[in-house]
């Protein structure tokens, strides 16, 4: 009787136990599981008992079963097994992290009858560790230059020349196709100009009608104009004593450019409906994605104010000219976008790094982002194929060669993708490769292809 109550009490205690608990006998079968064990693997008593424990399809025990010459459980192999971490999945097919501790069991003759096995979920920690470590990696990737990402050779040109214009108070235009980044690099010059607080004033000179746009960058007084009910500070007087970034400036009124040009002549402005000179020590940023030369030639922008302004040029390289930054840019925004998804995707499968790379990128950085938004959503995978990039990204990754056609063929532009990659990568092959998103191999072939030696770190075409 004693015995009787106190297996159900020690019933009562093993199903009381969070962890889940397994006894198995000497073959492997399954005899026993607690409550526990049925939560966390998603099996009933009556569905597992009677089964094999390779059910669980545990990594560690079929890597045991692997090895030749081995027995085919390590706990009946070593004796017992402490805290170690494995994958297994659950009835549903979803995989858990599990950690484990395992013992035999002996009769009171000391034979050895089975094994008991108790098992710890951790999959929600290790869950909550990989995303720390994905914000960690988030945060360390928007270190880069002020925020912008690219380590190739045009990028680095364009971080010293933000460099030499922080030490500057002359006006800096900034050239570049849409999407390129243009309002970071405005950005970056301000931050690096001095660790001071000072103003930083934006304006997209496209967004607003030529009325608007003067008393939002000038100001008004009361009664300038219906709808003037109180005096208004423009723009350029936020921006004193600091920087002003005109967004666009190739769409800028042409009466306006009148205005703007004696701002940079005299330092003064005037409010709109005010005849009052204000002072004001404002340093110009623009940007635009238009040609101004043509502009000027066409009559549509001011030749003086185009020479006031292009005083220090910044021409921004469209992504088809930094083809090496892009795996770096891939996973900048994958991450991004997988912190603020519930889905779970793992990474970015080497095949669709492939049309990535020979895209030609129209919508440059912009169209990079807006790519693995589509991905996110059409990936039914644990990673991004190529099948969930758009389709025109697929279809015209062939196009690349076109266009950039002004700069050689394919074969030259894969030879200059190659060395920019060796010389970033300072002449290792293997991070040569992952720049590219090829293999070393691939990488090798190519330097015998194309004739380019390693030598001292530094890399030359060998004469034919």
């Amino acid at each position: 009787m004693i015995d009787q109550e106190m297996n159900a009490y020690w019933k009562t205690v093993v199903d009381t136990i969070h962890d889940g608990i397994m006894i198995v006998d000497t073959g492997g079968t399954i005899v026993s599981v607690n409550t526990a064990f049925e939560s966390i693997t998603g099996y009933s008593r009556d569905e597992i008992i009677g089964r094999s424990c390779t059910i669980l399809h545990c990594n560690t025990c079929e890597a045991t079963r692997e090895k030749a010459d081995c027995h085919w459980c390590q706990l009946f192999r070593i004796g017992n097994v402490r805290k170690q971490s494995c994958v297994m999945m659950r009835k549903d097919g979803r995989y858990l992290h599990i950690l484990k501790n395992a013992a035999l069991l002996h009769d009171a003759q000391g034979k050895v009858i089975g094994g008991v096995e108790t098992m710890t979920d951790v999959t929600e920690l290790i869950e909550k560790d990989t995303q720390i470590e994905a914000f960690r990696r988030q945060l360390r990737a928007e270190d880069g230059f002020h925020g912008i990402l690219g380590s190739s050779a045009p990028m680095q040109r364009v971080y010293d020349l933000i460099t030499n214009a922080a030490q500057s108070d002359a006006p800096v235009i900034i050239f570049g196709e849409s999407g390129t980044g243009k309002e970071l690099i405005a950005r970056a010059i301000h931050e690096s100009k001095s660790t001071q607080q000072r103003p930083y004033v934006k304006v997209n000179c496209a967004a607003l009608n030529e009325s608007l746009l003067e008393s939002e960058l000038f100001g008004h007084v009361k009664g300038a104009f219906t709808g003037a009910h109180k005096d208004r500070t423009g723009r350029f007087e936020a921006a004193n004593g600091g920087d002003i970034f005109l967004d666009e400036i190739g769409d800028l009124p042409f009466s306006t450019q009148v205005k703007l040009l004696r701002v940079l002549e005299e330092k003064v402005i005037e409010r709109v409906g005010d005849q009052r000179p204000i002072s004001i020590d404002v340093r110009i940023i623009s940007a635009t994605n238009r040609d101004l030369k043509r502009l000027v030639e066409q009559g549509n922008f001011r030749e003086d104010l185009f020479y006031r302004i292009n005083v220090i040029p910044i021409h921004v390289p469209p992504l088809r000219e930094r083809i090496s930054d892009i795996p770096l840019l891939a996973e900048h925004f994958f991450r991004r976008i997988q912190l603020k998804s519930d889905k779970k995707i793992n990474g970015i499968a080497k095949d669709a790094m492939h049309p990535l790379m020979a895209h030609a990128w129209p919508g440059n950085v912009r169209e990079l982002k807006s790519t693995f938004e589509y991905a996110f959503v059409t990936c039914q995978g644990l990673m991004i194929q190529p099948r969930d990039l758009p389709p025109d990204i697929i279809g015209k990754s062939k196009a690349l060669p076109t266009a950039i056609g002004a700069e050689g063929t394919r074969d030259d532009t894969k030879k200059r993708r190659l060395i920019e990659a060796l010389e970033q990568a300072g002449g290792n092959q293997s991070q040569a490769a992952e720049i590219l998103g090829v293999t070393r191999v691939t990488v090798w072939n190519q330097m015998r292809k194309y004739g380019i030696a390693a030598k001292q770190n530094r890399f030359i075409k060998e004469r034919q």
